[in-house]
């Protein structure tokens, strides 16, 4: 059965304390709660209650305190992954989007989230999901209702001559 790991002895229970009281994030201060109940001699399971978490999770707690202090306790968030697309690209693909599509070139008549999918990565050589195609569409603010296409060779006066002229009643 492994060994508890031990806390480091540079910090008494109250000092402990004390940093939970002066502390303005609630969840080092729970940290530091539970670590001084572990300084106590309480159980580790009971200790762990303190501060709302198991035994595994302020273990790993007491690792990064023991690593980096009371400062160790923060939470540790990340900015998360680089977005694939670059400001600049993503400038690019909005104009792409907002010219439309060329139907000798495209092969369409107007987006798709597939075909906007294939001109992602010849474009920018980067392959997305096409759902993600959608969302990066609406990151960039456009709607997913578009108009309905008009056909290249439609004639602009018999569409009017054939609008119905009677008066309303």
């Amino acid at each position: 059965m492994p060994s508890a790991v031990r806390l480091r002895e540079d910090y008494l229970a109250e000092e402990l304390r004390a940093l939970a009281r002066r502390s303005k994030n609630v969840n080092q201060s729970r940290r530091l709660l539970s670590l001084a109940a572990v300084r106590d001699g309480m159980d580790r399971g009971a200790a762990a209650k303190i501060g709302g978490m198991d035994r595994q999770t302020l273990r790993d707690w007491v690792h990064r305190f023991n690593a980096l202090g009371p400062g160790g306790l923060f939470d540790n968030w990340t900015e998360g992954p680089k977005p694939r697309l670059s400001e600049a690209q993503l400038a690019q693909f909005a104009k792409v989007v907002e010219a439309g599509p060329d139907r000798e070139i495209d092969g369409v008549v107007r987006w798709r989230g597939i075909d906007l999918k294939r001109v992602i990565g010849e474009k920018f050589g980067v392959d997305f999901h096409p759902r993600y195609v959608g969302k990066l569409l609406k990151k960039l603010g456009f709607s997913h209702i578009s108009a309905r296409p008009r056909h290249p060779v439609q004639d602009e006066r018999i569409v009017e001559a054939f609008k119905k002229t009677s008066r309303a009643r």
